[in-house]
Parts: C-alpha cells; sequence; structure tokens
C-alpha cells in the first residue's frame, strides 16, 4: 500500500542573503504534482555552485519556481498530475528541478526526470542531472565537440570538470584541464585528463600550446571568466570555439578581441536554470540515448566528494566555498 503523503514537510530555507549559516530547516507545505508533474519523496539533493549564488542573493529563482534552493534531485514517485504518461507511481527518479530541491518532496515536469541508471543509488543519482545537462548542452550542442578534437576545461577537479573530462575522453576527444593542486590534477588525470595543468605554478597559456604543438585547443569551456577570456583566446586555435558557463573571477574583461577576428573564433554562453521545460526536455532526450548507457557500464560516472544530512546544507555550503572539493558535494535526504 503507498504510504501516505503528509502534508508539511522539511525544507532548507534561505533566512536572508548571506553567509553558510543562513541556510536553516524550516517546515513547509508539501507542493502538488500540477498537470504533466511527478512529485518526487527526495532521498538526495546535489549541491551546486548556483545554490550558493542564489544563497547570496545574486542568482535569484525563475518566476514561479520554488524558493527553496536546489536544483537536482534523486527519489521515488509518491504522485503524478493529469497527463503524465511516462512515469508511475513507486519509481525512481533522477531529475533536473528549477528549484526546491533541498527538501523532503518536491516537483518536476515528467520530461525533465529520467530513470535512476540500473546499479546506482540515490545518492550517485543527485549527483548527475545538473553536470550532465550543462555539459552536454554546452560541450556537445553549442561547443560541438567532435571525436579526435582537443578539448580545455577549466575547473576540473569541480562538478561540471568531473563530468566534463569523462564525457569528452568518452566521445574521443583529447582533454586538457586546469586544477589548483597536485592532488586534484591526479584526480583529473585519472578520470581521464591527459593533461592536466597546476594553474598556481603552470601558465596554463604556454602549457596548452606546448601540449598541442602550438596549435591550441578547438574548444574550452570556461567558468572562470576574468582574465582568463584573453587567455582563451590565446590559447585557442584557429577557428576554435569557448563556451562561457560562469564568472568565478568576474564577469568583466578587459580583453583584445582582434585575437577573436584573426583566429576567427567563436566565442559563446548559455544558462540553464531559466530555459523552459521543453528546452531542457530535448537535453533529457539526448542524454537518456547518449549517455545513460555509459552511466550504466560505468564508462563515466559521477565523482562523489562528501555527503552531508539534509539539515547541514550549510557544511555543504562551506565546503563548496572552500573549493576543496573534487567532484559533487550531496546532501541525503532520507
Amino acid at each position: 500500500m503507498a504510504e501516505k503523503i503528509p502534508t508539511t514537510m522539511t525544507a532548507i530555507e534561505i533566512t536572508r542573503p548571506g553567509g553558510p549559516l543562513v541556510l536553516k530547516p524550516g517546515k513547509r507545505g508539501v507542493p502538488e504534482s500540477k498537470s504533466g508533474e511527478l512529485l518526487v519523496q527526495v532521498r538526495a539533493a546535489g549541491v551546486n555552485r548556483p545554490d550558493v549564488l542564489q544563497r547570496q542573493g545574486l542568482y535569484p529563482p525563475p518566476a514561479g519556481s520554488s524558493d527553496i534552493p536546489g536544483l537536482e534531485i534523486a527519489g521515488d514517485i509518491v504522485a503524478v498530475g493529469q497527463g503524465v504518461t511516462r512515469f508511475r507511481v513507486g519509481e525512481r527518479v533522477t531529475a533536473l528541478v528549477p528549484g526546491g530541491g533541498y527538501a523532503q518532496y518536491c516537483t518536476v515536469h515528467e520530461s525533465n526526470a529520467l530513470p535512476i541508471p540500473a546499479g546506482y543509488g540515490y545518492i550517485e543519482a543527485a549527483a548527475i542531472p545538473e553536470t550532465y545537462f550543462t555539459v552536454w548542452h554546452n560541450v556537445f550542442e553549442r561547443g560541438g565537440l567532435q571525436k579526435g578534437e582537443t578539448f580545455l576545461v577549466h575547473g576540473g577537479s569541480s562538478g561540471i570538470g568531473t563530468t566534463a573530462i569523462q564525457l569528452a575522453n568518452a566521445f574521443g576527444a583529447y582533454v586538457i584541464t586546469t586544477a589548483g593542486s597536485e592532488e586534484k590534477c591526479e584526480a583529473c588525470i585519472k578520470l581521464g585528463a591527459d593533461r592536466a595543468i597546476n594553474y598556481r605554478n603552470e601558465d596554463f597559456v604556454e602549457a596548452v600550446k606546448e601540449a598541442t604543438s602550438g596549435k591550441g585547443v578547438n574548444l574550452t569551456l570556461d567558468m572562470v571568466g576574468g582574465d582568463y577570456i584573453e587567455r582563451n583566446y590565446e590559447a585557442a586555435a584557429v577557428d576554435g570555439r569557448i563556451v562561457q558557463i560562469a564568472f568565478l573571477n568576474g564577469a568583466k574583461a578587459n580583453t583584445d578581441i582582434s585575437k577573436l577576428m584573426v583566429k576567427r573564433l567563436t566565442h559563446t554562453g548559455s544558462t540553464l536554470r531559466n530555459r523552459p521545460v521543453d528546452f531542457k526536455a530535448g537535453i533529457a532526450r539526448e542524454l537518456e540515448l547518449k549517455v545513460w548507457p555509459l552511466l550504466v557500464e560505468r564508462r563515466v560516472a559521477p565523482v562523489i566528494d562528501m555527503v552531508y544530512p539534509l539539515h547541514e546544507a550549510w557544511r555543504a555550503h562551506e565546503r563548496m566555498e572552500d573549493g576543496q572539493n573534487i567532484g559533487k558535494i550531496v546532501l541525503d535526504v532520507s
């Protein structure tokens, strides 16, 4: 017999913009699944950089979305809205959500949910959606990475970085990455990077030129911004592409764009959270077709750094801001 759904739940609230300690457990009403939506009893939720920005008051949720942080979940379907055709109550799913993940229950449109890959528990499954959706769209769809090309990803030990290294390697690219310590560089090599550059004691532009016999890289995935923008242009090959997904070092740069013209570079970027449900559904279909088999075979897999209980979400944010993590930080909601 199905478990009765309570009317209230525990959720992590941002009590005011500020540091990690503003994250507090609170009581909220359990959301109801609308047409096309699933109500998921959350067992685990991934922690991502946008959650930190939202906590700081710098990244508000999209209109109509929950103000509870959390962009990815894994759990059990406990109710379905009218018109749901693919999933049934009792099935296990992982999902990309526009907010609401740091809670015991969360709704998601069924098209933005995917079955948990065979052999995966909730913790691993919750670490998949945000980085895999982001990397697939930006590296393979926007960036057009092809087999045999050279790919540079900054922040190789982050959740995005560890995902990008594995996927680019699995699809036949030569992978170069940057990271901030020898331990992180070593972890990146183990994940499939061909060259890992410790940016604290090496100039990544020079290292890239050396690794590519002076040709430069075909595609760069950058979440740093700032002075990296001009240096990415330096490190790029002729007809190279740069995809921007964040600006940890600032959104403004003093850049000589003549290199963009002379090298015929393409510099693009995107955000995912505000995109419509149908757009994310398209990425979900591509992932299920092309990446889910790799996950099942463990040719790629989320790298788990630390797991914290839901009520210690503040500790998870401290860990992320310390910058010591290798891979994903996850909240255990069960």
